[in-house]
């Protein structure tokens, strides 16, 4: 048998985790069984690990090796979550590990002790079987940690790059910028020469963002933000934004500064405003509030949802894999993780711990491994 972290939202309104014994897979003949090591608690996962649940009244119950923890979720939530109702849904995006067995074609068995990666779902699993093809083979010297996160936050870095450059944009602005991905992004945009925005929170982040090499940087908490971001946008001519937070002003802040930006050397009243068009992607929910529009940037712009999975499918398997192969290639330079705290399949239901990766807090980001004391 193998343990697995499981999420329900029951039909009388509560979220109830557990972790379960399920069989021990037997791969198929072109399948292959992965002994999980590393998996990252991202943003994505943590909507359908805690949803909209109200943890700050989370109960604990069960026993040291089978924990539940037990919430309650609000009912205006609840019809939005009625197709899961008394579904007990495995849990976890991405990670990786060690192929322990295989089935019995060639692809699969070339596998067999290699350290793969895989998005895969179901990754907070002590035993993980997929499709070899759906297996990032790992280079030499690299470790399940390191590897952990080479889909979720690598893959959304370099498609937004793709975006911009499939919409005819030269320039980018990014939230919550001091992230992992945040800084992945940074990173990726010196490699390619492309100017980069970051919006932060904090001073301190200002810093480590400097430290990294960024050049333009705005603090959303600063008195100067809306000069600062105008002058940025200026300098660098950006006119697409993706925006983690999602509720607030913020996104209305963007298109109004970029509004400001291309109208600069602009003679006279304009009705309608600029032609240039500026568009916002939201792409997380840092902030669940209600997305606030004061329009006041013309007619020439556009706030959407943006998805890594529907921008893979657009692009086909071929330029996928393309992506998957320089990933892999950087795994300890443009797109290396850092995570705070290591945490087994029962700690990841420890209310202390799940309080504190529910914050999603930068620079505080959660590795799961399901086999954590087990060797």
């Amino acid at each position: 048998m193998t343990r697995q972290l499981r999420s329900m939202v029951t039909s009388d309104g509560q979220l109830k985790l557990t972790i379960i014994d399920i069989p021990t897979p037997v791969p198929a003949a072109d399948e292959v069984v992965i002994r999980v090591e590393a998996a990252p608690i991202n943003p994505s996962d943590l909507g359908l690990l805690l949803g909209p649940a109200e943890m700050t009244a989370a109960k604990a119950s069960g026993t040291s090796d089978y924990p539940i923890v037990s919430a309650p979720i609000p009912k205006p939530s609840l019809p939005a979550l009625t197709a899961r109702f008394d579904q007990s849904l495995a849990v976890g995006n991405e990670g990786a590990g060690v192929v322990i067995d295989t089935g019995s074609n060639n692809a699969a068995q070339a596998l067999l002790g290699k350290t793969v990666a895989v998005l895969g779902r179901e990754m907070y699993s002590e035993h993980r079987i997929v499709k070899a093809d759906q297996c990032l083979l790992l280079p030499e010297g690299i470790t399940p940690t390191e590897g952990a996160s080479c889909f979720v936050n690598p893959l959304t870095v370099l498609g937004m790059l793709g975006t911009m450059r499939k919409e005819g944009h030269t320039a980018l602005v990014h939230t919550a910028a001091a992230s992992n991905l945040g800084q992945m992004l940074q990173k990726a945009c010196t490699a390619d020469n492309i100017e980069l925005v970051n919006i932060v929170r904090k001073p301190e982040h200002v810093d480590l963002l400097r430290s990294i090499g960024a050049r333009h940087i705005c603090n959303s908490s600063a008195p100067s933000f809306i000069n600062d971001l105008t002058s940025a946008l200026i300098e660098t001519g950006a006119t697409l934004a993706f925006d983690a937070i999602g509720g607030g002003v913020l996104a209305s802040q963007i298109l109004t500064s970029m509004e400001a930006a291309t109208l600069r050397n602009t003679k006279g009243f304009t009705r309608y405003g600029s032609t240039t068009h500026k568009q916002v992607y939201i792409y997380g929910g840092l902030d669940t509030s209600a997305t606030k529009l004061q329009r006041n940037y013309g007619m020439a712009w556009g706030v959407g949802g943006w998805l890594l999975t529907p921008f893979l499918q657009s692009i086909g398997p071929v330029e996928t894999e393309q992506l998957r192969q320089r990933v892999a290639s950087e795994l300890k330079t443009t797109f290396a993780s850092d995570y705070v705290k290591e945490i087994s399949l029962t700690e990841a239901l420890d209310l202390e711990n799940i309080t504190a990766y529910n914050q999603r807090a930068t620079g505080e980001k959660y590795l799961v491994n399901p086999n954590k004391g087990l060797d």
